[in-house]
């Protein structure tokens, strides 16, 4: 099963960080210091349309006081599919809830799924941890206030601890790789909620899909969750406030 940080004896043992400068990747890296991981941030340059991120991913990775931060590319764009891999319009104004689903079928998959983005990203992290002698990668993926993404739901989490454990040379002679989730059940306004009692400055972090020249779009599903889990949250958006 998918684990979360406190689950093993974390105290100064490496882990690798998938950081994407989202306020939930933050949050995740966040927790994992807490328990006691030495952070090994890895951040991806995908071909993004929104690739202000990697700034934001830059200062949050000084903000987290991570051992060192690999950015690497690796160019899905070149495959297409996605609208923030290609020139597609990005859906706006789209209900907060339509990817969950329901009784009548599968929810809603929207144009900004990335094929195979979190196989990807995570085969990167598995690579590294071995080479690192690590056996924890932390994502900040979650099952609740997402768009949809079928790489994002805790089956599939489970599924790449298993395969981790299959296509390794250490899970050859028995080693364990955790993949750690530990925003995976919680929603948008319970993360800032932990991320603030950790005492994060979410104002570092970038969440839009469709950046515009003046700032974020205020429109796109990243957006519309992000400003939801602030106002339940009951507190402001400091990137908001900074850009006011």
């Amino acid at each position: 099963m998918a684990s979360s940080p406190g689950s093993s004896a974390a105290s100064g043992s490496p882990c690798v960080l998938l950081l994407s400068g989202g306020l939930d990747s933050y949050t995740a890296g966040a927790i994992a210091r807490a328990e006691g991981f030495l952070l090994h941030a890895l951040t991806v340059r995908y071909g993004q349309r929104h690739a202000q991120e990697i700034e934001a991913a830059r200062a949050v990775a000084t903000a987290l006081g991570v051992v060192r931060h690999i950015e690497i590319d690796v160019d899905l764009s070149a495959f297409g599919g996605s609208s923030l891999t290609t020139d597609a319009p990005v859906p706006k104004d789209r209900p907060i809830d339509s990817g969950r689903g329901g009784p009548s079928g599968p929810p809603e998959i929207p144009s900004t799924y990335v094929p195979a983005r979190n196989t990807v990203f995570l085969s990167l992290a598995l690579g590294w941890a071995e080479v690192l002698g690590a056996h924890d990668i932390v994502i900040g993926v979650n099952a609740l206030d997402y768009s949809g993404y079928p790489d994002c739901r805790p089956e599939y989490i489970e599924a790449f601890e298993r395969l981790a454990a299959l296509a390794t040379a250490r899970g050859v002679h028995g080693e364990r790789f955790r993949i750690h989730a530990p925003l995976q059940h919680l929603t948008k306004a319970e993360i800032i909620g932990q991320g603030l009692a950790l005492g994060l400055d979410y104002g570092l972090t970038h969440s839009c899909y469709d950046p515009q020249p003046d700032g974020p779009c205020g429109r796109c599903d990243s957006c519309t969750l992000r400003a939801a889990g602030f106002a339940q949250a009951g507190t402001a958006d400091p990137a908001a406030r900074a850009r006011a």
